[in-house]
């Protein structure tokens, strides 16, 4: 095995290290924001039906999350565990996890693919589309899911590769699909005039480029991991720990697609077609903040993972402080940011002028709690790299399932469509609050413990 990479998570400085490992995770995710986004830009400012075709995009969202979601659940849950055994010496152990892994990301492309096909005008519609809207969602969706399997390869193996301190490699997965999905966007959409569907057939030829770069590599002698045809066969525990730590992120994107359900359903009966286009507009400019700072616990998380299956808990100490000072001062950035330039933001996304108008009212309010996200990520982020699983579940279900749903479906009762607004930054900061608290008092009986 070649472990300079490995040596390197547990010897060399901290904030050397976290640069090195984070600036590209980052760069990885700031190039991602562009991957989920730049459909968006281009769908919007198509001629005539720019507006309607983005609002139609967005009623996607909850089938696209939880796609994502599946990926999650494997990638996050079971990097972790193979960066763990990793730092424990324990390389065979590590691929099987990998081996499981691959196996269970098939299984998910193929029902995946086959379900949403069979079920997708109903959901469609129960997700907010209505029947003008509808036509451009069918569409984007259908060419979608074809690259199914693409999607969960690329982004499910791909943090096999970071958890081996390769964020380099990693960074350049997600940069080959983002810039091919760039180019051939414009193309596909203006030039060949396809529309809606020429956005879906560039991402998912993208995400096929991307799965190619990631698989590739892990057959490769430049893996410390390799997926290998005898741990391919299902191992039912090794297939269960990763369950059992995955769950939680694949609660926090599953329950973004619920979220995004709930949104939408609220905003079209409150408020219109109009409204369910501004939630589009206002998820994608989160994303460009959260996204990069997901970039810097992705980088960071290897490096506690693999220090805490070490036993080195002053790096683990040392590795969390770089995490949280960063991650806060990028979310406090961003609140300061929409608050003063929100129509900069609004005219990325659309040339409608009613549209830019609600977004530029409530993006503001939407980001409002934003600010203190950062020490949500950070410290959720690190119980995931120490493998707690059922801290990491719970905090996944207050945010989104305890708090943001309920106050996305009660407030508007009282205070109209705008209470749909209001919901988020009330979540994100009872949220970040209490697992500020949680993680304050139980981080050091979790490294007691190790």
């Amino acid at each position: 095995m070649d472990t300079k990479s490995d040596n390197k998570l547990g010897t060399e400085k901290i904030g050397k290290l976290v640069f090195s490992l984070a600036l590209p995770a980052v760069i990885a995710q700031m190039v991602n924001v562009l991957y989920n986004i730049v459909d968006r830009m281009y769908i919007g400012h198509i001629p005539k039906i720019g507006s309607t075709a983005l609002t139609g995009l967005g009623v996607c969202f909850p089938i696209l999350m939880l796609i994502s979601a599946f990926s999650a659940f494997v990638g996050s849950g079971g990097a972790p565990l193979a960066s763990i055994q990793l730092g424990k010496g324990n390389n065979k152990e590590a691929e099987k996890i990998l081996g499981n892994g691959v196996t269970m990301l098939l299984a998910f492309s193929l029902i995946l693919t086959f379900g949403f096909m069979i079920f997708k005008e109903p959901l469609l519609y129960a997700f907010g589309a209505s029947d003008k809207t509808f036509t451009y969602a069918n569409q984007y969706l259908t060419i979608y899911l074809l690259g199914t399997i693409f999607v969960q390869a690329a982004i499910g193996l791909n943090t096999f590769i970071t958890c081996q301190g390769q964020a380099k490699v990693a960074m350049f997965s997600v940069l080959i699909g983002a810039i091919i999905n760039i180019v051939l966007d414009p193309i596909f959409i203006f030039v060949f005039d396809l529309g809606v569907r020429g956005a879906a057939l560039a991402t998912i030829i993208s995400q096929g480029c991307s799965a190619i770069w990631v698989v590739a590599f892990l057959v490769s002698k430049r893996s410390s991991l390799r997926i290998k045809l005898s741990n391919l066969k299902p191992n039912w525990k090794i297939i269960g720990s990763i369950a059992a730590l995955g769950v939680s992120p694949f609660i926090m994107q599953a329950t973004e697609s619920l979220i995004n359900i709930v949104f939408n359903s609220g905003l079209k009966h409150y408020g219109g077609d109009v409204y369910v286009g501004s939630m589009t507009i206002l998820q994608s400019v989160m994303q460009l903040f959260v996204l990069p700072t997901q970039g810097i616990t992705m980088g960071t998380q290897p490096i506690i993972s693999f220090n805490y299956g070490a036993k080195n808990h002053q790096r683990v100490k040392d590795t969390f402080k770089y995490t949280l000072i960063v991650t806060v001062i990028i979310t406090v950035m961003a609140t300061i940011s929409v608050a003063l330039f929100p129509q900069v933001f609004a005219r990325m996304f659309t040339s409608d002028q009613e549209l830019i108008a609600l977004v530029v009212k409530v993006l503001p309010i939407f980001m409002a709690g934003i600010w203190i996200f950062g020490v949500q990520m950070a410290c959720q982020s690190a119980f995931m790299g120490m493998g707690q699983a059922k801290i990491s579940l719970f905090l996944a279900l207050l945010r989104k399932v305890i708090l943001l749903i309920p106050l996305a479906i009660i407030l508007p009762r009282f205070t109209g469509v705008m209470g749909i607004y209001y919901a988020e930054p009330i979540a994100d900061i009872l949220a970040a609050i209490t697992t500020g608290t949680l993680f304050a008092l139980s981080f050091k009986k979790i490294l007691a413990k190790a």
